[in-house]
């Protein structure tokens, strides 16, 4: 190292370790997952003896995969 810039002078003898790159597509699956199971609930909801509780549960769901998806699409930015 150039005690002057901080320039170093010669090669590092051991290099940083790299980062990986890829990313995982799980955050994405884990958001249309709920989107889905939403819209099978709600398919189902008259066909079930409880159509209410299937709403409810089918807006949940779609209310849950709608956040993780707003928060993956704000993490990539």
């Amino acid at each position: 190292m150039c005690y002057r810039c901080g320039v170093g002078t010669t090669d590092p003898v051991r290099k940083p370790a790299s980062l990986p790159s890829g990313r995982s597509g799980l955050p994405l699956v884990a958001g249309i997952l709920p989107l889905l199971l939403a819209l099978a609930a709600a398919a189902g909801a008259q066909a079930s003896g409880h159509p209410t509780e299937m709403d409810v549960a089918a807006a949940v769901l779609a209310t849950v995969g709608v956040l993780i998806l707003i928060a993956r699409l704000l993490r990539r930015r």
